[in-house]
């Protein structure tokens, strides 16, 4: 059985214009996401996805420069990336991860697809960003089977849910068999995700913290309470909330 795990990204964004190749001390937030995720021990392959928009030509540029595997989809029905994208990489689990979130927790993701993987049929989908919430944004993962993907792309017709990939999925409880992962103590107050310059400069600080010391989002948690600075530079940033916590990218 192969699992997958799927980095949506693109070089459109409106709140912070080619956010995903910005630099973070040294590394481009792409190449953060991606090197976390390769560090979880379940999945097989770790995958770029981004559109054909000769917009994000350099994006992929970049993916075959560094080696990084990399598809190609539509730029509006992210729901058809995915799926298409799973296909071609025989994907039997996949995992979305959002390619502004470099701080993605390799520990985490295991956890979330360990849930699934090894749930022995009993499952479609389970994440850690369903309410009720308790881990930090930034740190989000969902992991579905490809049945389920493929389930929701054939009958999801909502433009909403086909460019944000799983609402489908978590909206319709009675179709398909869901868990919610929590962290024992609520930190869903903690903002990692990178949307705005403030956001920027928030992940900016934690990284420079670390260098490149490996590290994990609990070590995070206690960095930022003896720096609570940290966290006031972008706690006014409005979390978009598209179905839950959806978010595209």
């Amino acid at each position: 059985m192969k699992t997958i795990v799927m980095i949506q990204a693109r070089l459109a964004s409106s709140r912070l214009p080619r956010k995903v190749l910005q630099d973070i001390e040294g590394h481009s937030m792409l190449a953060r996401v991606v090197n976390r995720a390769r560090q979880a021990t379940i999945p097989d392959d770790v995958v770029v996805a981004t559109t054909t928009e000769s917009t994000d030509d350099e994006l992929a540029s970049v993916c075959e420069k560094q080696g990084w595997s990399c598809f190609r989809g539509s730029n509006l029905d992210v729901l058809d990336r995915f799926y298409q994208a799973a296909s071609a990489f025989d994907a039997d689990f996949l995992v979305r991860v959002s390619s502004d979130c470099p701080l993605v927790d390799p520990e985490i993701l295991d956890r979330v697809v360990g849930e699934l993987v090894n749930s022995s049929g009993t499952l479609d989908y389970a994440a850690n960003i369903l309410v009720p919430r308790t881990f930090p944004h930034g740190v989000d993962v969902e992991a579905l089977t490809f049945e389920a993907l493929k389930k929701s792309w054939t009958d999801a017709t909502d433009v909403s849910c086909r460019e944000h990939v799983t609402p489908w999925i978590y909206q319709n409880p009675d179709r398909f068999r869901i868990r919610n992962v929590t962290n024992v103590v609520d930190e869903s107050h903690y903002r990692w995700t990178v949307d705005t310059p403030e956001d920027l400069e928030t992940v900016s600080r934690i990284c420079r913290h670390f260098g490149d010391t490996d590290f994990r989002f609990q070590d995070v948690i206690e960095a930022c309470r003896q720096h609570p600075e940290w966290s006031h530079i972008n706690d006014h940033i409005q979390q978009r909330n598209v179905h839950l916590q959806q978010r595209a990218a």
